[in-house]
Formats: C-alpha cells, structure tokens, sequence
C-alpha cells in the first residue's frame, strides 16, 4: 500500500490501534527517516485521545533504546533497537518477559532471534518515484497471518 502523506501513516496507526490488545506485536521495518515512530506517534497518540488524555510527545527511543506509556490500563512498550550490535544485548533486554501485560513496538528488530510467534511485521520503503511518499507492506504472523490487513 502507499502512504501519500503523514496523515495517510496517522491513519492507518489509528486503523491498525483498533486491532490491537494487550499481547500484541508490531516490528516496524525500515531506513532512518522513513516512518516508523510516525507510525508509532500516531498509535500512541490515538490511544491516549480515546482515553481522553493529553498526547504526548512520541520520540523515537534510540538513545534510551526503550519508552514505556501507560495509558490508563493500556501499557505500551516501545523499543528502538538500532544502537544494539548483537543478540546478546537484546536477549538482556527482556523484551518479551512481559509480552502478555502490553503491546510492544520493536524499530529495527531484524536482530531478534527469537520472535514471537503472533505478530504484525511492517516494511516501510521510500517510493523510488517520490522520496515524500512511501511504501508498506503489511505481513501477520501467528494469529495475524490470515488477516487481510489490506482492507483497513
């Protein structure tokens, strides 16, 4: 699919929100600059305006590798993996120690060895054509890998 613009990225993170429950995986794919935490500013932010609470101000946590946002009952875990060398160093993360009790957002999770089984796999691209638009591609795993994530 194509996303023309920032709006088009917010809404499908409000589209995809909707689907998602504690439990739930995304990794976010892609080259620096090309969406990833849009992708995320816009999930957060749509989940904090339907809990009625004031947005925050989503950065993407590559210096402190993870940001954690508690939305009323919601928690949500969001990782930048992208200073990390080897498998070693996120395995001492504990990243799906508490899978169950949040939603969990891995950028740059190509180093992951063992991947949960149900997730959602988001590949940004730039559109050789237009470097102001991109390209996603939308794979399930697991539970989601029936999902026609082309109809939202």
């Amino acid at each position: 699919m194509k996303l023309n613009s920032l709006e088009d990225t917010f809404n499908l993170s409000k589209k995809i929100g909707k689907l998602l429950s504690n439990g739930d995986v995304i990794f976010l794919y892609g080259e620096i600059g090309v969406g990833k935490t849009t992708f995320v500013r816009g999930l957060i932010n749509n989940f904090e305006d339907q809990k009625g609470m004031n947005e925050s101000q989503i950065l993407s946590p590559t210096f402190n590798i993870v940001f954690d946002y508690a939305i009323k009952e919601l928690k949500i875990m969001h990782y930048d993996l992208y200073r990390l060398k080897n498998s070693k160093d996120i395995n001492e993360l504990g990243i799906f120690a508490e899978i169950e009790n949040c939603i969990t957002l891995i950028e740059w999770p190509e180093l992951i060895e063992k991947k949960p089984n149900n997730r959602i796999e988001l590949f940004f691209s730039y559109l050789e054509e237009n470097l102001d638009k991109r390209k996603l591609e939308i794979k399930g795993q697991g539970k989601w890998s029936n999902y026609d994530f082309e109809k939202i």
